[in-house]
């Protein structure tokens, strides 16, 4: 299950994570971040080797700006604590799961 996170937890968890790291940087408001939710919970539950986390970019806007979030829903893919992809906007499950094997 994909777990809403804040920036200590982002420097305590996520840096040091040895699996590859799926942030989803949404808000509340976003009409597309509610379309992407479910798919992220489906894409958190059936990959158990990684780690998948939400970040309220409203509650959290430290680490939006580290990212460079400027549109939302983000997804930023994460190994080794750096960031080595990012895709802007809804996408669905299959996509995720493309993402998540060229990132692998």
């Amino acid at each position: 299950m994909a777990r809403e996170i804040n920036f200590e937890e982002y420097n305590n968890e996520v840096l040091k994570s040895d699996k590859l790291v799926l942030i989803d940087f949404f808000a509340t408001w976003c009409g597309p971040c509610k379309m992407l939710a479910p798919v992220i919970e489906q894409v958190s539950n059936d990959h158990e080797d990684v780690m998948v986390v939400k970040v309220d970019v409203d509650k959290n806007p430290e680490l939006a700006v580290l990212y460079k979030v400027a549109s939302i829903p983000t997804l930023v893919f994460l190994k080794e604590g750096k960031c080595v992809k990012e895709h802007v906007g809804f996408a669905t499950k299959a996509e995720i799961e493309k993402m998540i094997e060229e990132c692998k």
